[in-house]
């Protein structure tokens, strides 16, 4: 009886198939150089060959006049012209400053539900219930809420949201001007985003007032937007500037959290009470070649999408009474689920912008695969990690990152600055993206050429990218908020923490 055959070899393990990966990447990413790099040496050949006399015979062959000579350089001289003039004026970050509470501002754990036990004294189950989203929120004892909600009951009055506004805004703006070097009255446009306090002056007249800026200054004032106002805002600027030469903006992303306290007991509306707390962000951007030297980083593509024609999405993230009255954002139950769909829908238009054409290639023959030979196979997941050093994830929570980062196959290293960015400063909306920057530059990672993506969500329903490309080394101990407390990060956080 003749023996089986030996076992095929296991290529898997003989075989180091990462090193395979990376060589096809090289070799799809630089095609076009192993192209042209054949044809350049043939020439270079040929012309070595050739003698003296052959080229002056080919020139002469060409019949070339001064009036042909003069044209083709005009078209030459018209086209580079062209060119140049229709290219869009690169954007510059040129530096950012983040708001900081002072340490009495600081909630924590025991604090907090000591206040949720007093206010809700009627209603263990709503005050339970926080409690147990506080166990596994992801945040620490370190966040920070205004003064108006320490007391108890929270007084959520006008004045102490003007309050708010001024010691949040002011300070980030000082801040900035004190690390720019900008004057008040330097500043072309203002950008402003509060999603759920809109007084009437508006809060970019409030900013103008204060630093007696000039009468034709081009001002903006955004709200009702959600936790991706900031890229939104980013977005308008950009425009702005690419439409005014020579120009420079200004755009501060907050959310004042005294009016919007919720004092009901509806889980769905307790939510944000747990997760929200202090913080706000004021960015310089410009279009000055003067700036490019000094500028951390060159705004590469802003991608923007809008889920709002589904009623779904549109009612997932509401302002609303509940049955008795009180006013509270209401978070709906499949929050999730159209989050997913939402960034699904950014990466399609975000990857064709900024992955290597290897993964293009791969995502193209997985798209094939299930439109014409088998439906039910697993879509290919593009590997983001070849298109960006660095993530900052909207810091909106722990199932929001844990869910981003399952989605795009990211390391716990590349998650690293959301995580910390919750447990420290909490959920601080649309500013929590600039927490996140300034955590990866003050851990010494950021470096010249490295590329960061910034994701946020929003109500209405949105998903909003915008991609930077660093411009010069960061070098540390950097200024801000983590100066303090950057030898602390990372710390370990438990799946539940026992309060």
């Amino acid at each position: 009886m003749a023996e089986p055959p030996p076992p095929l070899p296991d290529f898997s393990q003989s075989v180091k198939l990462k090193y395979v990966k990376l060589g096809y990447q090289y070799l799809v990413n630089n095609f076009l150089v192993f192209l042209l790099v054949p044809v350049i040496v043939a020439l270079t050949l040929e012309l070595i060959h050739s003698n003296p006399h052959d080229l002056i015979h080919l020139w002469n062959s060409m019949q070339l006049t001064s009036l042909h000579i003069l044209c083709s350089f005009f078209l030459i001289i018209y086209t580079l012209t062209f060119f140049l003039m229709s290219r869009p004026r690169p954007i510059y970050l040129v530096d950012y400053a983040l708001f900081k509470p002072p340490r009495s501002f600081r909630v924590s754990f025991g604090g907090f539900m000591e206040h949720a036990r007093i206010v809700l004294a009627d209603e263990p189950k709503s005050v339970h219930f926080q409690m147990k989203i506080l166990q596994r929120s992801g945040l620490g004892e370190e966040t920070c809420i205004p003064p108006a909600m320490h007391f108890i009951p929270p007084r959520p009055t006008m004045q102490l949201a003007r309050e708010e506004a001024e010691l949040v805004i002011f300070s980030a703006m000082d801040s900035l001007f004190q690390k720019t070097g900008l004057k008040p009255k330097d500043v072309d446009i203002l950008v402003l985003n509060c999603s759920l306090f809109s007084p009437t002056p508006s809060l970019t007249a409030m900013v103008i007032n204060k630093y007696k800026m000039r009468s034709n200054i081009k001002s903006f004032n955004l709200s009702g937007m959600g936790c991706s106002a900031g890229l939104i805002s980013v977005d308008l600027a950009k425009d702005l500037l690419h439409r005014y030469p020579n120009s420079n903006a200004v755009v501060i992303s907050t959310e004042i959290l005294t009016p919007n306290s919720y004092l009901g007991k509806e889980r769905a509306m307790l939510l944000p009470n747990c997760l929200f707390r202090m913080g706000g962000a004021a960015i310089l951007l410009s279009n000055r070649r003067a700036d490019r030297r000094r500028a951390k980083y060159r705004l590469a593509h802003v991608v923007r999408t809008h889920k709002g024609a589904d009623d779904r999405a549109y009612g997932c993230v509401a302002q609303e009474e509940d049955s008795e009255g009180h006013i509270g954002i209401k978070l709906n139950i499949d929050l999730m689920t159209i989050a997913g769909e939402a960034l699904k829908s950014n990466i399609t238009t975000i990857g064709p912008l900024v992955l290597p054409a290897s993964e293009q290639l791969l995502f193209a023959f997985s798209l094939i695969r299930r439109k014409f030979f088998n439906s039910k196979s697993k879509p290919y997941i593009p590997d983001f990690k070849q298109a960006f050093e660095h993530f900052c994830i909207h810091a909106g929570g722990r199932a929001v990152i844990d869910e981003l980062q399952k989605s795009l196959r990211l390391t716990n290293e590349q998650v690293e600055a959301s995580r910390m960015t919750l447990h420290r400063f909490g959920n601080t909306s649309s500013s929590s993206l600039w927490y996140e920057l300034s955590y990866i530059e003050s851990k010494g990672r950021m470096k010249k050429g490295d590329r960061v993506w910034q994701i946020a969500f929003g109500s209405g329903f949105k998903c909003n990218s915008a991609v930077w490309k660093c411009n010069r080394t960061i070098k540390s101990p950097v200024d801000g908020p983590w100066a303090d407390c950057i030898h602390k990060y990372p710390v370990y956080i438990p799946e539940v923490i026992k309060i």
